[in-house]
């Protein structure tokens, strides 16, 4: 029996049976898997509106920088959808609103801000048109940019794979990831998990520990349900545990995602990739980072410049609905930190694998 998915196909854009996010056929809604209900239940979202696409990216029902990207792409259609009956200056205005508003539900991963400009020049380029001319114009480039990030995930992994395989030993690579970066985090196939797919093709046993991730568990829930999914290797462990399993030589290498880099190589990402960094550094294990070139922010000369979200005191003090903190302590919730170039052995893209301090001497 196929399991055909909301958008219509049993299988997505990527090629793969499950999909962060999808635009129907005739760019009219778009398909979000609630990843607030993984590895639980695989739920898909309806949504007809960029305000409700903009509600899924801050809430975290669709999240990972790449992902978030295409899902202000497709929440761009939306809002050309709206507009169609709208013309000339009112359009515009009402486009550059939609914009905006997608771009500040999440402010550090610079790929949102990224794919909703280029939509928002495309509207702008086809706004004498009829509406529904403009729409069309429109959901291809968004689909465009979603095809482009499957296809750079696909590079990042052949040349990351390429570049790791000499870490194994005796046909087995070991690896630690923190967060999810993988085909949930972006258009398909993945970043940090893209690269751990490709090693498996290249015929290494893959041993994958993922980082629990707190405090919204993407490693626990998403990273374990992709990899285990896909039959890999997978064990999950607490974030506090990655010391315990370096100094025990269950690391070969660590590689994550990343949701902007900055000019002079700095990284940022999901909390906790810093202080991961420093201990494979103790432990002299190679720490890598993939992304696609559309995370790469050239006009950010270093990750001290980089905003860094923070989230509600919720996401820290409850969890299941129960509260873990008292009401009279106070919450520290930063969803990023930024681990210093001179941590990172490698930036691997779809361009290719680079020294962090290359990337100041690259061109846009």
């Amino acid at each position: 029996m196929i399991d055909v998915k909301p958008w219509g196909e049993a299988t997505a854009l990527s090629g793969a049976t499950y999909s962060a996010i999808e635009l129907a056929a005739d760019g009219t809604r778009a398909f979000i898997l609630d990843q607030l209900e993984l590895p639980e239940r695989e739920d898909y979202l309806t949504v007809e509106s960029s305000a409700s696409v903009g509600a899924a990216i801050e809430k975290m029902v669709i999240r990972g920088a790449p992902a978030i990207g295409v899902a202000g792409a497709y929440g761009m259609v939306l809002s050309a959808h709206e507009a169609r009956a709208l013309a000339g200056s009112a359009y515009l205005a009402f486009m550059a609103d939609a914009a905006g508003s997608l771009v500040r539900r999440r402010p550090t991963a610079v790929n949102l801000a990224w794919a909703v400009q280029r939509c928002l020049a495309v509207a702008t380029q086809h706004a004498h048109e009829a509406g529904s001319r403009r729409h069309a114009e429109l959901a291809e480039f968004a689909r465009q940019i979603h095809r482009d990030d499957v296809a750079s995930c696909r590079a990042i992994g052949g040349f990351g794979a390429e570049s790791l395989r000499v870490h194994a030993r005796d046909g087995v690579i070991r690896i630690l990831t923190h967060c999810n970066a993988g085909a949930l985090a972006t258009g398909g196939y993945g970043t940090a998990l893209g690269v751990i797919r490709a090693l498996r093709d290249l015929g290494l046993e893959v041993r994958v520990l993922a980082d629990e991730t707190r405090p919204y568990l993407q490693g626990a829930r998403l990273t374990a349900w992709e990899l285990a999914r896909d039959g890999f290797d997978v064990t999950v462990i607490g974030d506090a545990m990655a010391a315990h399993a370096m100094r025990r030589g269950a690391v070969d290498a660590v590689i994550v995602g990343a949701d902007r880099i900055a000019r002079n190589g700095d990284v940022a990402n999901k909390i906790g990739t810093y202080g991961l960094a420093c201990l494979a550094h103790a432990h002299r294990i190679p720490f890598h980072v993939a992304a696609p070139w559309s995370t790469v922010d050239l006009d950010t000369a270093s990750g001290a410049l980089i905003p860094i979200e923070e989230r509600a005191r919720e996401e820290l003090s409850e969890l299941a609905g129960r509260r873990l903190v008292p009401a009279e302590a106070k919450v520290y919730n930063p969803s990023f930190d930024v681990t210093p170039a001179a941590l990172v052995a490698s930036i691997v893209t779809e361009r290719g694998v680079f020294a962090p301090s290359a990337l100041v001497n690259s061109s846009p």
